[in-house]
């Protein structure tokens, strides 16, 4: 990998997601310094420069999603402050340097011809809202959220692409999601099914907790009460770091509208079928743990050991899940990076039609599961053919993972911050965004 980019002091705190554009040619950065600022790539000289730069939140900000451009230039910022903020770009009047700076515009000249306005808050969730994302396009302007609360929230748009309208549609306890026992919204049937590894492996020591986390727990010291519990939180222990991280929406459009989402610190990700027809329900378990393999071994019948059984299992919240683009393969790759410092792959099979023997159940196993990191993965992503997948560490180093020739997944390389600093790392600041290629 070769750097491209380095934006210096991009934030003046820990920058805690970055997203790029459909186009790849904005980049939407948020920190825990409550700003949200969008970059605009000079492609002559290949530097980012600000184009607006806004508080957006009351508490740290720690997601960012761009709707697709169909709908115009939306994002969706979620916070710590517990609500969920859609943002458009409008288009407004040259602004004199002076006003432009008291309306908050950070552009270089002042001049800005557009800026961000505010369209809706939503104040639903309990907790933290920690991931926001669109829904793929083809299912309109949607978004789904997941909260410290372990709540499953899918809001849509009721005048698209007009963004001012949002509707609640679906508020769901994913610990507490049913087995699929009722037919989808197409042509085929699934039930409920918990997913294994292929073979067991050894559990990691307890990995640190990430930044974000322990600002997380750093602010709630300082305005609850020691062992306050929120009330509604069903399922929840008395700490809100519990709770659910993250989620992935099905790139696919033939299996509807199917989302990944991570269930607290159980160390489980759950495949959700959404309908409006009828409540949701989990398609399938994702659990690479010892113990659901030998529970899952012990119900398809035979004398399976009790040993694992009885072996003690730590669990640990799973950070960051992403659905691979499915680019024509006849199953799905979903990522997963964990606390426990490992990134997972699972090949992820739908049922097929004509397929009796199995009752329509989804499966899945483990294609890969490294341990690099040695700390915990905050982040996983696919690139745009869902054959490359990145990973970022608490270690401090990005990784690639490639699979060969022989479906087999390696390491494709690694880089570290440490590496873009060079004689300035003296001078780095946590809020810089380092861009590769």
């Amino acid at each position: 990998m070769i750097q491209t980019g380095l934006i210096q002091n991009a934030h003046s705190d820990l920058v805690t997601d970055a997203s790029y554009d459909f186009y790849g040619l904005r980049l939407a950065t948020c920190s825990l310094d409550q700003r949200i600022k969008i970059w605009q790539l000079d492609e002559a000289n290949g530097t980012w420069n600000v184009e607006d730069d806004w508080r957006a939140h009351d508490a740290a900000v720690s997601k960012v999603s761009w709707a697709h451009p169909e709908f115009g230039s939306i994002i969706a910022s979620s916070s710590f402050d517990r609500t969920v903020k859609i943002w458009e770009q409008v288009s407004s009047a040259p602004q004199d340097p002076s006003q432009a700076s008291l309306n908050g515009s950070a552009s270089g000249s002042g001049l800005s011809t557009s800026r961000w306005i505010e369209c809706t808050s939503l104040l639903e969730s309990r907790g933290t809202v920690r991931s926001v994302e669109f829904a793929p396009h083809h299912f309109g302007l949607k978004i789904a959220t997941i909260s410290s609360d372990n709540h499953l929230r899918i809001y849509e748009c009721l005048e698209s692409p007009n963004p001012f309208n949002w509707q609640l549609t679906t508020e769901v306890d994913v610990l507490s999601l049913p087995l699929s026992t009722t037919p989808a919204s197409h042509s085929h049937t699934h039930t409920g099914a918990l997913a294994t590894p292929t073979q067991t492996t050894a559990t990691l020591d307890a990995a640190s907790a990430s930044l974000v986390s322990q600002a997380l727990q750093q602010g709630l010291s300082q305005s609850a009460a020691p062992g306050a519990t929120q009330p509604g939180r069903s399922g929840m222990g008395s700490r809100e770091a519990d709770g659910g991280w993250c989620i992935s929406w099905c790139k696919d459009r033939y299996w509807g509208e199917v989302i990944a989402a991570g269930c607290g610190i159980s160390g489980t990700i759950k495949i959700v079928q959404l309908s409006p027809s009828h409540r949701p329900t989990t398609l399938l378990t994702l659990d690479p743990s010892p113990r659901a393999a030998s529970a899952t071994q012990n119900t398809q019948g035979g004398e399976a050991a009790m040993e694992t059984d009885t072996q003690p299992h730590v669990s640990h919240a799973i950070t960051s899940v992403a659905w691979a683009p499915s680019c024509g393969r006849s199953y799905h790759l979903i990522a997963t990076g964990g606390r426990d410092g490992r990134v997972r792959i699972w090949k992820v099979k739908p049922a097929p039609e004509d397929d009796e023997a199995e009752g329509g159940r989804w499966t899945a196993s483990v294609v890969a599961d490294f341990e690099d990191h040695k700390s915990a993965v905050g982040r996983v992503e696919w690139n745009i053919t869902g054959t490359v997948l990145s990973s970022a560490g608490n270690d401090g180093r990005i990784r690639l993972w490639k699979a060969t020739s022989g479906s087999v997944w390696r390491t494709a390389g690694s880089i570290g911050i440490e590496q873009a600093q060079d004689d300035d790392r003296e001078n780095k600041d946590s809020g810089d965004v380092d861009m590769r290629g």
